[in-house]
């Protein structure tokens, strides 16, 4: 029989035997920040619709088709957020960071919202996790960003991940490129999707994102702006990739990445995975120095990334496998009691203990505490004497109950 309600169309829940890796995905990102010195920030999961706009770009798939947008019942138009960066930037302004010593180093996590087509990889809900240094415009900032996000898929073991970079120009630089890319569009306007020339004025570079086989192989021919870098935007792009070489961060230059959202500078990076599919890109970001002067802040430089919780999910789903318990203890009848008091005893010490619940015969409980992938199983027999199993192995011996806490403390972590 189906259920009466499931979860809307393009969210899901957190099961239990999930949660484990998002929190080791989130510990592992927050030792790496600390480390590095960035500070945690939270914002309203809704906004002013306004901010996205004017940040993230009118012109853009998110603003045009993707943001869950409503009035409230004073009749302001509200939009549950679809990225990061715009409201941490507005926060940098409301509330003076610029006063502070810079640049401003933060990071947070949290779910946001886009109406997308659901499919692997891709959620209307989702939880992404975000870094951005505000306040600085040097390559060693692009450089320090790329290589956290490159030690995070690390540490986390994601396989078959390769990075792709680029260069965006300032915006005065780009401001020509546009015009020789208009120009190259409306030489092919017949071979493109009606999207894209609908947005040859708007929005030239998403021509680079088409999914469209007609304009993918016009775009294979198309200038990039990675071949038109001169001056200082050249010199930075060559700073970053100095740094990034020196580091061994390997990484494989890519001229069509232009990233999906308008206030891009300079620096721009996706990271991908062959494990994802179509839907490859696991997190990715870049340099948008013009975006805190946009929101009614001073001229400040910036650059930051987020990275997907469900798409690291899906790339480590091969690899991860949980203990729920580090120890089951099972009882004999008229030794329950006692078991209650050992698992108490154990939880203070720190290890995740668990108990039949359920009045299993001693072989059930051995069975549950396989089908827990307990590390360890005490047992507690009748005639008053405890043993201790390796659950891995099957080896068994005979422990005094006064010392189990300090045995395992030692050896299950």
């Amino acid at each position: 029989m189906s259920p009466k309600f499931q979860a809307p169309r393009g969210t899901f829940d957190v099961l239990p035997e999930q949660e484990h890796v998002r929190a080791r995905i989130e510990s592992t990102a927050r030792g790496l920040f600390e480390r590095a010195g960035y500070r945690r920030i939270e914002t309203p999961i809704f906004e002013d619709t306004e901010l996205f706009a004017r940040s993230v770009g009118a012109a853009t798939d998110i603003v045009r088709k993707e943001m869950f947008t409503f009035e409230d019942h004073g009749g302001r138009s509200v939009t549950l957020r679809p990225e990061a960066t715009a409201s941490i930037c507005r926060a940098y302004v409301e509330h003076g960071m610029h006063k502070l010593p810079q640049p401003v180093k933060l990071w947070c996590a949290g779910p946001f919202f886009r109406y997308e087509a659901p499919q692997a990889g891709r959620f209307r809900q989702f939880n992404q996790i975000d870094a951005e240094v505000i306040g600085s415009d040097s390559p060693l900032v692009d450089a320090e960003l790329i290589m956290i996000l490159d030690d995070l898929l690390g540490e986390l073991a994601v396989q078959g991940v390769r990075l792709r970079l680029s260069s965006l120009g300032s915006p005065n630089a780009r401001a020509a490129y546009r015009e020789e890319l208009k120009t190259y569009l409306r030489d092919h306007e017949s071979e493109l999707s009606r999207d894209v020339r609908d947005r040859i004025d708007a929005n030239p570079l998403r021509a680079f994102d088409s999914d469209d086989g007609g304009t993918r192989a016009v775009m294979a021919e198309a200038p990039t702006m990675l071949d038109r870098l001169e001056g200082e935007d050249a010199e930075h792009f060559a700073e970053v990739r100095r740094l990034l070489d020196q580091a061994g961060v390997e990484y494989a230059l890519d001229g069509t990445l232009v990233r999906g959202l308008d206030y891009y500078t300079r620096t721009v990076f996706e990271f991908t995975c062959d494990r994802l599919g179509a839907q490859s890109g696991i997190g990715g970001g870049g340099r948008y120095d013009g975006l805190v002067e946009k929101l009614g802040g001073p001229p400040t430089p910036a650059n930051g990334w987020a990275v997907g919780v469900e798409r690291i999910v899906l790339a480590l789903a091969e690899d991860e496998a949980a203990a729920l318990s580090d120890v089951f203890v099972a009882a004999a009848d008229g030794q329950r009691d006692q078991a209650l008091a050992l698992v108490t005893e154990l939880r203070r010490a720190g290890l995740r203990a668990e108990l039949d619940l359920a009045g299993r015969s001693l072989k059930g409980q051995m069975k549950q505490a396989d089908r827990l992938g307990a590390r360890h199983a005490v047992i507690l027999n009748e005639d008053g004497r405890a043993a201790l199993r390796d659950m891995s192995t099957g080896e068994q011996r005979e422990v005094d109950r006064g010392r189990i806490a300090e045995e395992l403390s030692g050896g299950t972590r």
